[in-house]
């Protein structure tokens, strides 16, 4: 069993951290350039994972880009960074995005709380609080906490889901050599009316 350090994001360190996942989207996509955290709340030199996802809000809101680890160790405001860079690239979802895109993007980052390795997914996940992390023969795959919900997906449509992304057999996750991580985290996102951002 492991666990992250576990950290709790108050609502303005949260604002702040979408904040810099958008300043770092923005200055990667139009200058070509990592943005620095800056002076950091104290809760960005917490060591954890983060997770960096972006929506496009034109049509049916495709997914431009996801990116991360529920393991870190960096500090958070860097791995925020690192995040939202290779969210923005052409290595998440299959292309870069483009400077015209990015008035019409909702940034959203999951804050990792802890992590625990099971043997019983099924019974220990859930559904909207966990998000999920596969391991097997040298693949990887995670989702987010907030995925399931937004398809209405079962406990097991949700592993089965985590193992496709990995590139692996849909029931891959009941295999004994299958490495399951449960990851709690705090998504806060830009509020799609171009509001303030909001706690999921």
């Amino acid at each position: 069993m492991s666990e992250a350090q576990t950290v709790r994001l108050s609502y303005d360190d949260g604002s702040r951290a979408v904040e810099l996942a958008r300043e770092s989207v923005e200055s990667y996509v139009l200058h070509g350039q990592r943005e620095q955290p800056g002076s950091m709340r104290d809760a960005f030199y917490a060591r954890t994972g983060a997770f960096v996802r972006i929506q496009s809000t034109r049509g049916r809101g495709r997914l431009r880009g996801c990116a991360g680890a529920y393991r870190g160790k960096d500090q958070l405001g860097h791995a925020i960074v690192d995040a939202a860079i290779q969210a923005a690239s052409g290595d998440s979802c299959g292309s870069e995005i483009e400077p015209p895109e990015l008035p019409n993007l909702n940034i959203s980052v999951c804050i990792v709380c802890n992590h625990v390795l099971t043997n019983d997914p099924v019974a220990d996940l859930e559904l909207g609080t966990h998000g999920v992390a596969i391991d097997k023969d040298g693949s990887h795959g995670w989702l987010y906490p907030t995925i399931p919900l937004e398809n209405g997906w079962s406990k097991e449509q949700f592993l089965t889901h985590a193992c496709r992304k990995a590139g692996l057999p849909p029931l891959a996750w009941q295999d004994e050599d299958a490495m399951v991580t449960l990851f709690e985290g705090q998504v806060f996102r830009e509020r799609s009316d171009g509001g303030s951002v909001e706690e999921l």
